[in-house]
């Protein structure tokens, strides 16, 4: 029984990650993608075909022949979306650079600190997490607008004579996703740094090399795996991103997660928006491989 019970322990240890992606992901992908190929009705939900048992299965199959390309045509077709598309990525991509030339500081910081002020400043680090973040977006209306704190203080201390516009615009906008991402760029950054070896760097020092060059040839490499692990952290969900732009840029901010939003709710295009939404899980899944390729890659040289 000893034998049997742990073999069926270890096939449970496999079994339940997949069980729950296909319950989770999965599945909801399919659905998302079913819709996609379906055309916009005046009903309840609103397209069809809607599957029924009671169809039966001729039913059910003479329905999925209805199923078309159409809506992915329209979206190829509409340069709004690919505007869309290409501006979240452009915006995710700046964003990133700048969470990470932010963090990267603060990781190394942190991982030189004693070993026993570490825990305060990783707990410092993930503080925000403990107030909600629409409330934490939306203290930063009232840092940003015309009439608001950052712009008092700058006119208090003489530096402006009339107020900055930043609320409203793509600068708005990469604050709010810079300030509400930093903490998933600095974890896996300072859990590299913690981790290495700070002999390596003093090997390199004795044989001449000065601090600047044995960074970029010694700690910068090592703490690649927490670069890339923070830059997807980072990429991946501001490519999405709907409150932040929403809140915090104009009219003119162009994003798919507000595009999205607005077939879902304003137009009431059920299948366009899954489209849009599948697209873009097709987009995100892209840098997915070529992480986990190069982790990959990583683990053969390092074998």
């Amino acid at each position: 029984m000893g034998k049997l019970g742990s073999a069926v322990y270890s096939r449970l240890v496999i079994i339940v990650p997949y069980v729950w992606l296909l319950l989770f992901f999965l599945a909801p992908f399919f659905i998302v993608f079913r819709i996609s190929l379906s055309t916009t009705a005046i009903a309840m939900p609103p397209y069809e075909p809607v599957f029924a048992l009671s169809d039966g299965w001729a039913g059910i199959w003479e329905k999925i022949g209805t199923f078309s390309f159409d809506n992915y045509s329209y979206l190829i077709d509409d340069p709004l979306y690919f505007n869309a598309y290409l501006s979240s990525v452009i915006i995710a991509g700046v964003s990133t650079f700048l969470t990470l030339l932010i963090a990267y500081p603060i990781a190394y910081g942190m991982a030189q600190a004693p070993r026993t002020i570490r825990p305060t400043l990783l707990m410092l680090v993930i503080l925000p997490f403990w107030t909600s973040f629409l409330i934490r977006v939306y203290a930063w209306i009232a840092i940003l607008k015309p009439e608001g704190l950052l712009n008092q203080l700058l006119q208090s201390l003489h530096l402006i004579d009339s107020p900055l516009i930043i609320l409203n615009t793509n600068v708005a906008v990469y604050i709010g996703i810079v300030y509400s991402y930093l903490p998933f760029m600095v974890l896996p950054l300072y859990s590299s740094l913690e981790k290495m070896d700070g002999t390596l760097i003093e090997a390199a020092q004795d044989l001449g090399c000065p601090p600047i060059t044995a960074f970029w040839r010694v700690t910068f490499p090592l703490s690649l795996p927490g670069v890339v692990a923070g830059c997807m952290l980072v990429f991946i969900p501001a490519v999405g991103e709907f409150v932040i732009p929403d809140l915090l840029g104009g009219s003119q901010t162009l994003m798919i997660g507000k595009t999205l939003w607005n077939e879902f709710n304003a137009n009431r295009d059920w299948p366009v928006s899954s489209a849009v939404a599948t697209i873009l899980l097709l987009i995100l899944v892209i840098p997915i491989v070529f992480f986990q390729n190069a982790q990959a890659k990583a683990d053969e040289q390092g074998k």
